[in-house]
């Protein structure tokens, strides 16, 4: 009878701790009635979910693979230097110079026309709801909300993977804030995080946001997924065009190869920058995250004149070498017609002006 009592205690234990894990206000938006009708009227919500033009391979995973990917080493996914880094002082950036700083990962601030835009920052030291998978490589955290200017016009949101969106990040930066363009269903993070509704802009594919005259960002399609723990698929992932009278600047968000950057480069007569996904990418998930020879291929596709790939440098989220992907890319991109660009996290790169300063450094990395 003791046993049992211990054993039952055990279990409710563990129940109870379960239960407070996936409550926590991080895990899941706020789903009220109207946003629920808006998710539903959506036509690329089928079935109860949000699926891709395109649909995903499904290959399966054998069990071999998980100890690798859960726990990597130094040396192949992780490297064993210290991550090359800058720190461009974001404060101090002359308001009307049109820049972008990588923040390492899949993370941007931006200038354009005056405006000052954030792309998915993320300073977490972990890619995950648990603090031992996927820890940030040495160096590679260097910004925080401390570091975000004042007076952001936009801050977008592509999905709401935890590599994207940074619960404590995004509710400091709060009072910093003057809108949020991401997909459906993503609004309810910030509402429930405390972002007014009036700052929120919730949109489907192919919708423009006009910030005001100067400035207009599109949310666009990927070809990807969405789900920070047990609920997938209930937001909408997306790309970005950030469009002014003299810049077009794209962002690709997460996702696998398609004819969607054809059809967007197109309907924008190209870009002047194209930020573009290179990394955490897999044979066992080849639909899902683009191979480096794609991601080359896609900076064609959209005309852009030169590219910056991102997705790498930050969190091992995949079994390939941290170095592989700029290798990969740099060599995909010869003989391509865009400039082929590769600051280290910090550094500021000038929009539209050619830099052939910008070196590959992670040569200069074990």
């Amino acid at each position: 009878m003791h046993v049992l009592k211990v054993l039952l205690a055990l279990v409710v234990l563990l129940g109870c701790g379960g239960y407070w894990f996936v409550s926590q206000p991080q895990m899941d938006p706020l789903i009220t009635e109207a946003r629920k009708k808006k998710i539903e009227a959506s036509p690329h919500y089928v079935n109860g979910e949000f699926v891709p033009e395109h649909p995903h391979e499904s290959i399966s995973v054998p069990l071999s693979f998980w100890k690798e990917f859960l726990f990597p080493g130094p040396g192949k996914t992780i490297p064993k230097d210290v991550m090359v880094h800058e720190k461009t002082d974001l404060k101090s950036l002359p308001p009307d110079e049109d820049v972008v700083v990588w923040m390492g990962h899949s993370s941007f601030y931006m200038q354009l026309h005056g405006k000052k835009i954030l792309i998915d920052p993320v300073a977490a030291e972990y890619a995950s709801p648990v603090p031992f998978v996927d820890k940030a490589m040495e160096g590679s955290n260097v910004y925080s909300a401390l570091d975000i200017p004042d007076d952001i016009d936009v801050m977008v949101l592509s999905h709401d993977h935890w590599d994207h969106l940074d619960y404590d990040f995004v509710r400091a930066i709060e009072p910093k804030v003057h809108h949020v363009v991401t997909g459906l269903g993503n609004g309810g993070y910030y509402e429930k995080w405390g972002y007014p509704l009036s700052k929120i802009h919730e949109e489907d594919w192919w919708t423009p946001v006009e910030i005001d005259k100067d400035l207009t960002v599109w949310f666009l399609p990927s070809r990807h997924f969405s789900g920070r723990l047990l609920h997938r698929n209930q937001t909408l992932y997306g790309s970005f065009a950030f469009i002014t009278s003299d810049r077009k600047v794209y962002y690709t968000g997460d996702g696998g190869y398609d004819d969607r950057f054809e059809k967007i480069g197109e309907k924008f007569g190209g870009f002047d920058l194209a930020l573009i996904e290179d990394g955490q990418y897999n044979k066992y998930w080849p639909t899902v995250h683009m191979m480096p020879e794609e991601s080359a291929r896609a900076g064609d596709d959209l005309h852009a004149l030169a590219v910056i790939p991102y997705h790498n440098g930050k969190y091992p989220l995949s079994t390939h070498s941290w170095k592989e992907p700029y290798e990969r890319m740099a060599a995909a991109t010869e003989g391509r017609p865009y400039e082929f660009l590769t600051p280290v996290i910090g550094e500021k790169v000038d929009i539209g002006k050619p830099d052939p300063s910008l070196r590959h450094w992670w040569e200069e990395m074990e």
